[in-house]
């Protein structure tokens, strides 16, 4: 997931409209589809800039993607028209996660420390690179990518902004 502008996240995107009544094809964009539920207000945002609020009438999985229907939108012509369109949650509206679970919003910009407390870099990004997490830390000698595992991850402080990592030898080099 990655912040959208005023402090939003993107869930999904809209790939195609679906049947006669308005239903979406929603590419899940979020570790936790679950919160694709009935009455959850999102924004919809196009590419083009256009914005608005709506809400989730109806869901259903259908192979890996979601069909959604909003408020609103009963026809095939009104959900073409958000082709394109990414919905977004606020921030604050947090699922619940499994210990240890950050979001890759929440570490993207953190410091990067060694154990004993010298920088090594910023986290440019969390990236999943088949289906495995890996930081995208900028070092002094430029990108270098970091296995986003334990026993490299020592600890993750995300209202800290810290990352405390111990690399193997040559990792960073």
């Amino acid at each position: 997931m990655a912040p959208a502008p005023g402090d939003r996240i993107v869930i999904g995107r809209v790939v195609r409209p679906h049947g006669l009544a308005g239903e979406v094809s929603v590419e899940i964009l979020t570790d936790f589809p679950e919160r694709f539920r009935e009455g959850l207000a999102v924004r919809l945002e196009g590419p083009d800039g256009a914005a608005r609020d709506s809400r989730i009438a109806t869901v259903r999985p259908h192979g890996g993607r979601a069909l959604i229907r909003f408020e609103g939108i009963a026809s095939p012509e009104a959900a073409e028209s958000l082709r394109s369109f990414d919905l977004s949650v606020a921030k604050d509206e947090v699922v619940s996660r499994p210990d240890g679970f950050v979001f890759h919003w929440e570490v993207e910009g953190c410091q990067a420390l060694d154990r004993a407390g010298r920088p090594l870099g910023v986290v440019k990004e969390l990236a999943d690179v088949g289906g495995r997490p890996l930081l995208v830390l900028e070092t002094a000698r430029g990108a270098r990518d970091v296995p986003f595992a334990r026993p490299i991850v020592v600890s993750v402080d995300v209202a800290g902004r810290r990352i405390v990592l111990d690399p193997p030898p040559g990792l960073l080099d």
